[in-house]
């Protein structure tokens, strides 16, 4: 199958640069697949469209500020993206400019911190070592929130701290949001907790890869940087409590139904683990662990729409993103949301 198959035409405005104030308030798609439908709403009426029993899984991840600004001994600039933690004090991480860069670098941060470029790695990226342990901690105080390349800011804003994180997040290790999720507030689980629509969290931190173009001509040919997660026991007695009453299993985003389908064995079972996977989806997966998924409007070409396709059906995802562009609906992060039951 041809990448091509993922494209489509997209007006620059529609790009999303700020979330909607407040949260609840994107817009809602609504896609039913038995039905072929397509529904207009706002999100904070999300819980009308599921019912008692049904269980939502959220991804707890926390987006660190993983970007940060240093200079060489000569005071040239030098921007650090930190991708991940290898060792204490020692991450992989994307540097630029990467031209004039050398092995050996002792680049200054803010706070008395100091980096020091180990090796240039695959692609542009580099291990850095830190002159101390502690440096999501130091992050907190010195970095910068990474937003997606979409997003354009002269200067950091403060408003996005707050609104590049789930209201729920708690365990430190994305580099990017998990974007489903950004839509909820406390009124909105109010709702779902009237309906009797329980919920739960596991753990996917977002890697840079998410922002990964489609550069072969075949789906199949495409592979996913691997993701750190972790599934708890009790979250998987959950599920399978839920599934078993008669519940759906709700992946609130992409991150979430990957770690669903990476856990859930062919009998529809979910296992609790925790470690790493690569698991990419695309048309002729077959769902195991996933009854219905909410998630944004994505990237043409790219594995997130990938993934919804395989999940709704590529003639019907096409259309609903033909409505949605019509409908001027905003796209990508800070975007509005699709529901697929």
């Amino acid at each position: 199958m041809e990448t091509d198959i993922l494209h489509y035409e997209l007006p620059e405005e529609l790009i999303a640069q700020y979330p909607a104030e407040p949260r609840d308030a994107s817009r809602l798609m609504v896609v039913d697949r038995a039905a072929g439908s397509i529904r207009l709403d706002v999100f904070r009426n999300v819980a009308e469209y599921l019912a008692a029993g049904d269980l939502v899984v959220l991804n707890d991840t926390q987006v660190i500020r993983a970007r940060v600004r240093a200079h060489k001994p000569t005071g040239g600039a030098v921007e650090l993206f930190l991708l991940r933690e290898s060792a204490p004090g020692v991450w992989t991480a994307l540097a630029r400019p990467s031209g004039r860069l050398r092995a050996g670098s002792l680049l200054r941060c803010a706070g008395g911190m100091t980096a020091e470029l180990v090796a240039r790695l695959e692609e542009g990226k580099w291990e850095v070592r830190f002159s101390r342990p502690d440096v999501v901690a130091w992050l907190e105080q010195q970095g910068e929130i990474p937003l997606p390349p979409y997003i354009h800011r002269d200067h950091p804003e403060p408003l996005d701290a707050d609104r590049y994180q789930t209201v729920y997040a708690a365990r430190p290790g994305a580099v990017a949001a998990p974007t489903a999720g950004l839509h909820f507030t406390d009124d909105v689980f109010r709702r779902l907790d009237a309906k009797r629509v329980d919920r739960i969290f596991i753990t996917l931190h977002v890697g840079y890869g998410t922002f990964k173009p489609m550069k072969v001509e075949r789906l199949e040919d495409h592979r996913v940087d691997p993701e750190e997660y972790e599934v708890t026991d009790a979250a998987a007695a959950r599920m399978n409590a839920a599934r078993k009453a008669g519940g759906r299993i709700v992946a609130v985003g992409t991150t979430v139904c990957r770690t669903l389908e990476t856990v859930c064995d062919d009998q529809g079972v979910f296992h609790a683990g925790r470690g790493q996977t690569d698991l990419y989806i695309y048309p002729s997966h077959v769902f195991r662990g996933v009854d219905a998924l909410q998630t944004n409007f994505h990237l043409p070409k790219s594995s997130l729409l990938a993934l919804v396709c395989a999940f709704a059906g590529i003639d019907l995802i096409r259309e609903a993103y033909r409505v949605a562009v019509r409908e001027r609906f905003r796209f990508y992060s800070y975007g509005d949301v699709m529901l697929i039951l």
